[in-house]
């Protein structure tokens, strides 16, 4: 008897990318096999995300499309918190599970399809099944988030903290090592509250015990002796601890921060996390310990009651913060959150179109400055694309598919996942330009 086939569509974040390698991962160790093609499988699971409306529509198109194609099928999710939601739109899904939720997944693909699992001819890599490159692989280090900013209903659909131990997260990135990852990509909804929710407690990790704290963290990742990029960091004070990390050459010189506005009106309507901290002082205090470090963040504008005032002082923020890379979102208003309920002055479609346009146009300018200092230099460059004598990478300053990339000429053939020194010959607003030495 053949195993029963399972088509996979995987929607959202980092962190739902994680839960989708995680629910791959128990079904190739039950015997399952995955599809490429929706037509022809047993089954179709939908990963789904819902935190902004776009999302949300993305989400329902996505399950829409695997019942046309194949007609039996199940969604799980962050939208998948919002059953009514989904069964409105598309009454013939066989079943519905949260987010994380991934006995109640099984559950249901075992009932839809139950397996015919054969341990003694079912093999399964010890790193599990990833949906990333095999040089790169995401760490998700937390579920949940304790923090309640005004715009976000991520701790609805996902709960509160919930801090993996510390042993546990090694362990999986050693695996993820030894399996021939050079990157490792630290996610969760707030990685420098780490461990807060479990008081910091230690397990055992091989000869000895490691707090499950942010830097403790970081000080073991950095002895895998690949590369480590931290994402999703708050700018509390302690972040200052891991900095040294970075100027060592431990872990990456990179902190990817959602700032998300400097207007300390529009940070307090927002209820943003140390919204009243000092971060441009934070900022500089930082490169003055790591010169090297690269920041990467987001911003919200069109934030209802933000005034042009408020928009200006974010200008102004950014030229004297200097962002390396920077994402820009116009406000859409969310189902659920507190944002719509404040009683505040929603800002025109039309201006938030022109605030966004002007943020990206000074971003833009700064970006291309600060790439302009590399030309000349040679950079260590991790490759995700190859072609014969061509290639394409990024810098320890970038991260996948969010900031920008290194396009190579090189006299030898490159191969994916090979980290390759490079000399920058120029530079353009987003990428740079250069050789293989």
């Amino acid at each position: 008897m053949s195993a029963p086939r399972i088509s996979f569509v995987s929607l959202g974040c980092p962190k739902a990318l994680v839960d989708s390698e995680r629910i791959l991962t128990r079904l190739r160790a039950e015997g399952y096999e995955i599809a490429r093609k929706h037509d022809g499988a047993d089954l179709v699971v939908v990963n789904t995300c819902g935190f902004l409306d776009s999302a949300r529509d993305e989400s329902l198109s996505a399950i829409g499309s695997a019942l046309s194609q194949n007609g039996r099928v199940i969604v799980t999710g962050c939208l998948g918190a919002e059953p009514d939601v989904i069964r409105q739109k598309h009454p013939g899904v066989l079943a519905i599970t949260g987010p994380q939720a991934y006995e109640s997944v099984m559950a249901a693909v075992h009932e839809a399809a139950p397996p015919t699992h054969e341990p003694f001819i079912d093999l399964l890599p010890p790193q599990g099944i990833k949906l990333t490159p095999r040089h790169y692989a995401y760490l998700k280090i937390s579920e949940g988030c304790n923090n309640r900013c005004t715009f976000c209903i991520i701790p609805a659909l996902r709960g509160d903290l919930v801090s993996r131990p510390a042993a546990d997260v090694l362990r999986e990135a050693e695996k993820l090592a030894k399996a021939g990852v050079k990157e490792l990509l630290v996610v969760s909804q707030d990685t420098s509250a780490y461990g807060v929710d479990i008081k910091y407690a230690p397990s055992q990790f091989g000869e000895r015990e490691v707090r499950a704290k942010f830097y403790d963290l970081a000080k073991e990742l950095g002895e895998l002796g690949i590369w480590v990029r931290l994402h999703y960091v708050y700018p509390y004070p302690h972040v200052a601890e891991i900095i040294p990390l970075m100027a060592e050459g431990k872990i990456l010189p990179y902190l990817d921060i959602p700032f998300q506005h400097a207007s300390p009106a529009v940070l307090k309507n927002m209820r943003r996390p140390a919204h009243g901290e000092k971060t441009l002082e934070r900022i500089r205090g930082w490169r003055d310990a790591c010169p090297d470090l690269a920041l990467r963040s987001t911003f919200i504008v069109g934030f209802p009651g933000e005034t042009e005032e408020d928009f200006q002082m974010l200008l102004d923020w950014l030229d004297e913060a200097r962002i390396d890379r920077a994402g820009c979102f116009k406000y859409e208003p969310v189902k659920g959150a507190r944002s719509e309920a404040l009683g505040l002055p929603e800002v025109a479609q039309e201006v938030k179109e022109s605030r966004w346009h002007r943020f990206m146009q000074r971003q833009q300018k700064i970006s291309a400055a600060r790439l302009a200092k590399k030309v000349g230099k040679r950079m260590p460059v991790i490759i995700d694309e190859a072609n014969g004598l061509a290639a394409k990478g990024r810098t320890r300053h970038d991260a996948p598919e969010i900031d920008g990339n290194v396009h190579i000429t090189s006299r030898r053939p490159i191969r994916v996942g090979d980290i390759v020194t490079v000399k920058i010959d120029r530079a353009d607003a987003y990428d740079l330009y250069g050789q293989a030495v």
